[in-house]
């Protein structure tokens, strides 16, 4: 190459990076009316890394930040560029964020029970039939008294699983039951789904189980008024489930009063599976799909009979009353389904759409979006660390941005109608297929990290659902429920069956086909945050640059997975899981079996496997094991010392395992094994994955990823 060569070529290179300049400020510039969107972005940050801490800071820590973001924001005032402005306001929701969740942690701090309590008698009041778990049907009680607690130390809220065949009561009685109460438990595996934190946010201070059938009781103090309003609006709810399924029956009738009143009492557990397996068990939790149709359906059905009628249509704005008509219909649904925090984040979101409407803007928009999601954090900043707040609105953002860049063609004139209807029809499905292609895009980090589930054909069962579901299905419901209080409700509701019975052959056929359904281990706890920084770069930025957080986004499909542990044990020691190749072997396989297929699930391992492959390699029976030639780890494992094991049998599970788990606070001086954990240790660091390593095993305890907050165990607010 020539010297002259050389020299053109730098100076073209220079010319290139003093072009990128004023290129990338254009893009910059291009934001100036969007940094707005990321306020609420910055709000949960915040809010994130409040949530995110091992140990509770001190209040006054909330009220300094309080203060530096009132500081930031009077600097905005005086800030000369408007780069250090967006800045600063940015600064100011992240502190605001942080402080919000800490304040409203404080504000919510309820009496919790103690572990290992003995039964109680439990006087109380029936506040709701949960939905039931595993165990069996569920009541949500609020006590008035707990056998000899003190009024200090009783919960304001416990939820109590009876026992299987029990009648169930209403909503509104006055009940005593015997039960055994323990506050609600830590996570199933270290870093899993923590329920203890949602229910220290919701007031339930206790979990049990009902030893006997609950009693009719009364008492001689009526409860508070707010207490009686909430008993009676979900005793009509109550009432509203038995009617529905009565009139539908059980095949159809529970899918139904579950998307009705949120009571998920009478659907079948096959239903359940078939529609997990197929990508729909969205359906069933009441959210944002049921209130944007609910919401459209009567906004649309208002506006169309103000047009219809002349008269009316001259002296009023339909577009205004309508908005108004189905912003009541949004409350009302919200009154109905017994507004679970998914229906309340779903309710506020289409309020700020239907309350744009009021104002002249645009209903459907991001910004809209944002004023939404900034109100749910102010209101519940908890939220940020649930699947369902996540999941909706990182899918409402992708698809209001696809609505931003989704082409408008020219209508022609003069076209005839079989023309019309074709086009029409294609551009229905083309839209539908990139919803539905751009909600699971958006949604599918979340199902992977959470859930550890992909439904392999769930963009095609969603795809033949949606219009079952959008206008047959959901506005059935929505008029059925309506009308049944007058007796005018069974109709639509047999519109609503038949189309229910649409989707669960669509749900059976899907959940059937080969595939269906594909486990993925859960990516490192870094990967999910940044998928979701990823995807809102993505729908907020505007201009080419916005691809960049396209990898981002895919964090967690491509972050390289954590080792996976040899072994599992619950937090009370009561069940073992081991790892035997990509299968986990569960040593009691009737305990704990929620808890060891969530840990699997997480870990990439294939379903808990049978009885059969457990005693292939372990030699088990009612209180013990211990491993077999072949066995993948040398473990034994004693669930209750208190009854004494055959003459032996403990030093025998010590002499023939590198691992010894005794459930009991029980070490004997004696045992050979290298590694022997108690019941002492179980209740100091709850769920336990074991490592092996060069020097031995490394344990990885639930507690210390909890670390210590107001909802994990050993806190002191000192």
């Amino acid at each position: 190459m020539s010297v002259e060569a050389g020299v053109a070529r730098g100076s073209g290179a220079a010319q290139a990076w003093r072009g990128l300049g004023p290129w990338l400020g254009a893009q910059v510039g291009a934001q100036s009316e969007r940094w707005t969107l990321w306020t609420p972005v910055a709000f949960g940050v915040g809010c994130g890394l409040y949530f995110g801490l091992l140990r509770e800071p001190q209040l006054w820590v909330a009220w300094a930040l309080l203060a530096l973001t009132a500081g930031l924001l009077a600097c905005t005032r005086r800030s000369p560029d408007r780069v250090v402005t967006m800045a600063l306001v940015l600064a100011a929701c992240m502190t605001g964020g942080f402080a919000v969740a800490k304040l409203r942690t404080d504000a919510v701090k309820a009496p919790v029970a103690q572990a290992g309590a003995r039964p109680q008698w439990v006087d109380a009041w029936v506040v709701d039939i949960a939905s039931p778990g595993q165990g069996g049907q569920r009541l949500l009680l609020a006590p008035v008294s707990v056998g000899d607690w003190a009024a200090r130390a009783t919960p304001i809220r416990l939820r109590v699983t009876l026992r299987p065949g029990t009648t169930l009561p209403r909503p509104g009685d006055a009940v005593r039951v015997l039960a055994i109460l323990n506050p609600p438990p830590p996570p199933a595996a270290p870093g899993a789904y923590d329920f203890a934190r949602d229910a220290y946010f919701e007031s339930m201070g206790a979990v049990g189980l009902a030893l006997r059938s609950p009693e009719a009781t009364s008492f001689e103090r009526p409860a508070p008024w707010r207490l009686r309003l909430s008993m009676r609006v979900n005793a009509a709810r109550w009432a509203l489930t038995h009617r529905i399924v009565e009139s539908l029956g059980p095949e159809t009738g529970g899918l139904a009063a579950a998307m009705t009143t949120g009571h998920e009492a009478f659907i079948p557990r096959e239903q359940v599976d078939a529609l997990r397996a197929a990508g729909l068990a969205h359906i069933v939790s009441i959210s944002g799909l049921h209130m944007a149709i609910v919401g459209g359906f009567v906004f649309a059905a208002a506006r169309l009979a103000i047009a219809a009628w002349p008269w009316l249509a001259l002296r009023l704005h339909g577009k205004k009353a309508a908005a108004l008509v189905g912003l009541a219909a949004v409350g009302g649904y919200l009154v109905l389904s017994g507004a679970p925090p998914p229906a309340e984040r779903a309710a506020i979101t289409a309020a700020a759409a239907f309350a744009a409407i009021l104002v002249d803007r645009q209903a459907i928009s991001l910004h809209a979006l944002a004023l939404a999601a900034m109100g749910v954090m102010l209101l519940q900043p908890e939220a940020v660390t649930e699947p369902g707040f996540q999941m909706s609105f990182a899918a409402t953002a992708a698809l209001v941005a696809l609505a931003e860049i989704w082409p408008r063609p020219v209508r022609e004139i003069d076209v005839p109608w079989p023309i019309r209807a074709v086009q029409a029809a294609a551009t229905w499905t083309a839209a539908s297929i990139a919803v539905s292609f751009v909600a699971g895009l958006a949604t599918g980090p979340f199902a992977i990290q959470h859930f550890n589930r992909v439904s392999t054909w769930g963009l095609l069962a969603n795809l033949a659902v949606a219009p079952v579901s959008s206008f047959l299905m959901m506005p059935g419901l929505a008029i059925g429920a309506a009308l049944t209080p007058i007796g005018l409700g069974q109709a639509p509701l047999e519109v609503a069956g038949w189309s229910i019975g649409l989707m669960m052959r669509i749900a059976e056929s899907t959940a059937a086909a080969p595939g269906s359904q594909v486990v993925v281990a859960s990516a490192p706890g870094w990967a999910l945050p940044a998928s979701f920084i990823g995807l809102l770069f993505v729908c907020l930025w505007r201009g080419p640059l916005r691809w960049i957080g396209l990898p981002v986004a895919a964090a967690v499909l491509w972050a390289p997975r954590p080792p996976t542990p040899e072994v599992w044990v619950a937090a009370d020691g009561a069940a073992v899981a081991v790892r035997d190749g990509a299968d986990a072997i569960l040593l009691r396989p009737d305990v704990k079996l929620f808890g060891a297929e969530l840990w699997a699930r997480r870990r990439g391992l294939a379903p808990v496997a049978s009885e059969a492959a457990r005693d292939a390699v372990f030699a088990c029976d009612r209180w013990s094991c211990a491993p077999q030639p072949g066995a993948p780890v040398e473990l034994s494992a004693a669930w209750n010392l208190r009854r004494p094991l055959k003459p032996g049998r403990l030093e025998a599970l010590c002499a023939q395992a590198e691992i010894v788990i005794l459930r009991n606070d029980f070490r004997p001086e004696s045992c050979a094994a290298p590694l022997v954990l108690t019941g002492r240790d179980f209740a100091a660091g709850g769920s336990a994955e074991l490592y092996r390593t060069k020097g031995g095993w490394r344990i990885v305890w639930g507690q210390d990823q909890r670390g210590r907050r107001p909802w994990t165990w050993g806190y002191d607010p000192r």
